[in-house]
């Protein structure tokens, strides 16, 4: 008997109206290959369970460190100090934390138990003309697992949506392509100097992918999301070339802008890293401006922002 295949799922939103038309089932997976300094996921990063730490809710019991196998946690001032080197996310000191200090991020999970959290919400996808989407990380980081999600929702009937950066082999998003009704998929910046600057890889093969999906036979619908991040990507000309690009595409039927925002920066601190983004968020004002500035440059499709 061939053992089920399982993938990691950082958590599960319902009844979401951000992820693609309706109400929608949103499984964010683990794992992805870019490290956007602005990311709002980041204990999505890792293809595997982490922990995060809150300080304030520690005791300084100490029964974290005893328990560590590894030896990674050490009780310094009352607060509980970890060497990430030594740690290997067994995650005891989470589980049998007596105050609840630690956060789990993540989980291992069969397709059939992903399936069975989205399938009870049926009846919510038909009224509201909704449905799943997965999203991230990346998705295409466990594209096999994600695959056999997607086939299953598709056979029930189910609206199939994805948030990609398309950041991937190609070969691994086109076995996404059959079952996918909506791709959610971002350009972050055009310049790919810039690009790996921001994100830490190139973006030659983001764009490169967008345009080979474009000529593929994939039968679904493509919406282009730009999160705009001030003094990173939100100039008049890296807006207007992306505009350019996308008007070239056929088969996109829309554009979304996204305002930056900050989300992201306490899970950077509960996992123990330095949040890498010093600009703050733009101003409503200057967001409806740089909105209008894109809708300036006559894109073929709909241009809309978060909440529209």
């Amino acid at each position: 008997m061939n053992k089920e295949r399982t993938g990691h799922i950082l958590r599960i939103e319902y009844s979401s109206i951000h992820d693609g038309p309706g109400l929608r089932t949103v499984l964010f997976l683990k794992g992805c290959p870019l490290r956007c300094r602005w990311c709002s996921t980041p204990e999505s990063h890792r293809q595997r369970p982490e922990h995060g730490y809150r300080p304030e809710k520690c005791v300084g019991c100490g029964k974290c460190a005893a328990l560590c196998p590894q030896g990674a946690l050490r009780l310094e001032e009352g607060k509980i100090v970890c060497d990430k080197n030594l740690c290997t996310e067994c995650m005891r000191c989470a589980f049998h934390c007596p105050k609840g200090a630690y956060t789990v991020y993540g989980q291992e999970m069969t397709v059939s138990q992903a399936l069975e959290y989205v399938l009870k919400d049926e009846l919510f996808f038909f009224h509201s003309g909704g449905g799943v989407t997965l999203s991230g990380g990346e998705v295409t980081a466990q594209a096999d697992f994600a695959v056999e999600i997607l086939r299953e929702c598709r056979r029930n009937g189910i609206h199939t949506a994805i948030e990609t950066s398309c950041c991937a082999d190609y070969a691994e998003i086109q076995k996404l392509l059959p079952y996918v009704n909506l791709m959610m998929a971002d350009i972050k910046m055009m310049d790919s100097e810039k690009h790996l600057q921001w994100t830490g890889i190139r973006g030659e093969k983001i764009l490169e992918n967008l345009c080979r999906i474009d000529a593929s036979d994939y039968e679904g619908e493509i919406v282009i999301r730009i999160p705009l991040i001030p003094g990173v990507n939100d100039s008049d000309d890296n807006l207007r070339r992306t505009v350019e690009f996308c008007n070239d595409l056929k088969k996109i039927k829309g554009i979304e802008v996204l305002p930056y925002h900050e989300l992201g920066k306490e899970t950077y601190l509960l996992l123990g890293r330095d949040y890498p983004m010093t600009c703050t968020p733009m101003s409503h004002e200057k967001f409806i401006e740089r909105l209008s500035y894109v809708r300036a440059q006559n894109p073929r499709v709909p241009v809309t922002s978060e909440g529209e």
